[in-house]
């Protein structure tokens, strides 16, 4: 299963909580060598070739995935929405651009059974972030570039739209054990 949505959103404190509940393994999108680069990719790179690092990121953790459900259940922190989504909002450009230049590489990634889109306020956003431990220049840019958090919403929004495995849950007052409890009982409800 994949987790989606913004930052602050509460994606990651939900993967460790399913992880934990499910047995499963809990990955991010940018997992090791990925994670180190990204700040510095983002500073210095033009929006193409930033697109192609969080791809190679995307088809490595694929990998990755594929490997650990071997051995039980994956809760992955992101994936492809957050790639198509996130890079459109950041580069201003067109979501169906971004798809288009995905379209290539989709049937090699490892299809999630189910993707849970968390969406909250920008209340509850700004008083996540507020208790955020690693809070990082994207995190900041949510809310000091003009109309970035705007236009993530509405990509992830427009993501789901065309995902066959999409569920969208609302997350403001409700406590990460609320949230993994509609987790869980979606995800069983498909079992049965």
């Amino acid at each position: 299963m994949v987790l989606e949505g913004v930052s602050g959103v509460g994606k990651s404190t939900l993967a460790r909580l399913l992880a934990k509940r499910l047995g499963a393994t809990a990955l991010h999108t940018l997992t090791d060598p990925h994670t180190g680069w990204s700040d510095t990719v983002n500073r210095e790179l033009r929006p193409l070739p930033q697109f192609a690092f969080y791809l190679s990121g995307l088809l490595h953790v694929s990998d990755v995935v594929r490997q650990a459900l071997s051995t039980g259940p994956v809760v992955a922190d992101r994936y492809a929405s957050s790639v198509m989504a996130c890079h459109a909002a950041v580069n201003r450009v067109g979501l169906d651009q971004v798809r288009g230049l995905m379209a290539p590489l989709l049937p090699y990634l490892v299809a999630p059974d189910a993707t849970f889109y968390l969406i909250g306020s920008d209340r509850a956003l700004k008083e996540r972030m507020g208790n955020k431990k690693d809070v990082k220049q994207d995190d900041l840019d949510l809310f000091d570039v003009a109309d970035r958090l705007e236009r993530l919403r509405e990509n992830f929004l427009s993501v789901a739209e065309s995902d066959p495995s999409a569920v969208t849950i609302r997350t403001d007052d409700r406590s990460p054990e609320d949230l993994a409890d509609i987790v869980v009982e979606h995800l069983e409800s498909r079992r049965a």
